[in-house]
This record gives C-alpha cells, sequence and structure tokens, in this order.
C-alpha cells in the first residue's frame, strides 16, 4: 500500500464540508451532542471537549459525567445541558440508554480512566446503537484492552465510528491487527486498520492523517508545536463530535475538525507563541477559524 493516494486538507476543501446552516433553524435544527466525559481527577478534558463541541455550532451539548466534572462544567460552560453519571453500571446504562435517544452524536473518553468501571459497558453500548461516534483517550485504551470484542463491534457498524488516536493509542488498537506489524503509526497502517474496522481513523501527531475506510487518505500539513500538550485531543474530539451532531458525515466532520483545530491553533500560537499557548486556548480562535474555512460567510 505505498502507493496510497493522499489528499492535502486546504480550506477550499474544508469549504464544502460545512453542515447546512439555514437562517431559520432553530436549536433543534442543529443537534444534540452528548459528551461522555471527565472523572475525578481530569474535569479538563471534558470542560475543553464540551468547549468546542458548543463552538462548533451544534444546538444542544449535553455533559453525561460524575459530579466534579458537572461542577467545572456548570462554571465555565453554563449553557451546557447536563446528567449525572453516577452509580453502578447497571444504572448508568439505563440513563445512557435514555439520553441516546436524544443525541445525534456522542463523544466517549476525554478525562475517562481505562478503568472506570462504567466505561468499556458505554462504549458497548453507544457502538451496538450505531449513533455517530467518536472515540477517543480513555475509551480507546478500553477498546485495545478489550479489542477481541470490541474490534468486531465497530467493523459491524453501519455508520463509521471516528477513531481519534495519538501514535501510542494507535499502536495499542492496532497491535496484533493483521497486516500491522507491532509499533508502526504510519500512513499505511492507518488505512489498514481504518479498512479493518471500517471506521475513521484521525492519527494525530504532527502532521495528522485521516484515513477512510474506503482506502482514501487525507493528510493536514499545518505543523504547530504549540498543539503538544494535554488537551489538545480533548479539543478536537469535541468538536468532530459537534459537526457530526448537526449532519456532517463521519469523513467530513473529521477532516474538517482536524483542519479547523490545527487553524485554532496557528491563530493561537500568533497571539501567545508557540511555547506558552494553551489547548483552553483554542476555544477563544475557533471562531476566526470557522471564518477562514468561509463557514460563516
Amino acid at each position: 500500500m505505498s502507493d496510497i493516494e493522499v489528499t492535502i486538507l486546504n480550506e477550499e476543501l474544508v469549504r464544502d464540508m460545512a453542515p447546512a446552516r439555514p437562517a431559520s433553524g432553530h436549536k433543534g435544527t442543529f443537534g444534540t451532542a452528548l459528551v461522555t466525559a471527565g472523572s475525578e481527577y481530569m474535569p479538563g478534558a471534558c470542560v475543553l471537549a464540551c468547549g468546542a463541541a458548543l463552538r462548533s455550532g451544534c444546538g444542544l451539548v449535553r455533559v453525561f459525567s460524575e459530579k466534579r466534572t458537572l461542577d467545572a462544567v456548570g462554571v465555565t460552560h453554563p449553557c451546557a445541558l447536563q446528567s449525572l453519571r453516577d452509580g453502578m453500571p447497571t444504572a448508568v446504562l439505563r440513563t445512557a440508554g435514555r439520553l441516546i435517544e436524544s443525541a445525534d452524536s456522542v463523544l466517549i473518553g476525554p478525562g475517562m480512566p481505562a478503568d472506570d468501571l462504567n466505561i468499556r459497558p458505554l462504549l458497548e453500548l453507544f457502538i451496538r446503537k450505531n449513533v455517530n461516534l467518536v472515540i477517543d483517550a480513555g475509551a480507546l485504551s478500553a477498546a485495545a484492552h478489550d479489542k477481541e470484542h470490541i474490534l468486531p463491534m465497530l467493523r459491524h457498524r453501519e455508520t463509521p465510528a471516528v477513531l481519534t488516536p495519538h501514535p501510542g493509542e494507535f499502536a495499542r488498537i492496532s497491535a496484533g491487527v493483521e497486516g500491522i506489524s507491532p509499533d508502526d503509526s504510519s500512513e499505511t497502517a492507518a488505512v489498514k486498520l481504518a479498512a479493518k474496522l471500517k471506521s475513521v481513523i484521525v492519527l494525530k501527531n504532527s502532521r495528522t492523517v485521516i484515513a477512510m475506510p474506503d482506502g482514501r487518505l487525507f493528510k493536514n500539513e499545518t505543523e504547530n508545536d504549540g498543539l503538544a500538550k494535554g488537551g489538545s485531543g480533548d479539543v478536537l474530539a469535541g468538536l468532530a463530535a459537534g459537526l457530526l451532531a448537526q449532519g456532517a458525515t463521519p469523513e467530513k466532520a473529521a477532516c474538517a475538525a482536524v483542519w479547523i483545530h490545527s487553524q485554532a491553533g496557528l491563530a493561537a500560537s500568533a497571539k501567545y507563541g508557540r511555547r506558552a499557548m494553551l489547548p483552553s486556548d483554542l476555544e477563544e480562535f475557533l471562531p476566526d477559524a470557522f471564518t477562514k474555512a468561509g463557514w460563516n460567510s
């Protein structure tokens, strides 16, 4: 597969990926994103993902998390809806089952430890329900720990899930997958895994690539070491979930989120410098990135 055809992301390409936004629309028109994220010791990941989903333009964002995270979200993003993720897995699953009935997309994983008692049952539920799905961080690690069970579930979905691993997470997910060598996080490996899992693979790196189940590969050539900080991926995952909620296909949501995220990163680095910029700065510059893509015209 060394002759993979690579499409470079740019503003002209992303311009055509914007979800429809009729002037007569209301909050129901623009979808609901369910952000299942955060934990007692990592509430910030959920705050970052929630903020990006809100800025994406979706009508409603509902955060499904434990109390400390909900408290943090209430302070930083008061327009987000909240549902408490508490109790044994059976009770949590009942709540989740009700929530996904009104959700147009689901994000699971940011700030959730892989050994959380609820993460694997929730991941299985979201995969099985075939809801538009972004799998990130702790949920990727949970999937890697039980890949014999989880990966076949992904292959049988009608709608491709969007997986957003960094190289380490990619290596854990792909370990043992036929045709992918251990510790191989190349573009070729990303394409192979996307085809095997029938999922969209966003392999995050200095030049992030997006591999499609049909063998296509998109690449973002914008390098910015200011994004090499914990939390940047949470913003990306929230943005992708927000675009999915508005009706973007998994392929378009992934590509657009990567490019817009990178452009917000460039704007943040221009103001604060690559060394000093923070993932929490990205939300400030998402509107500028949307404008550059022609989404605000």
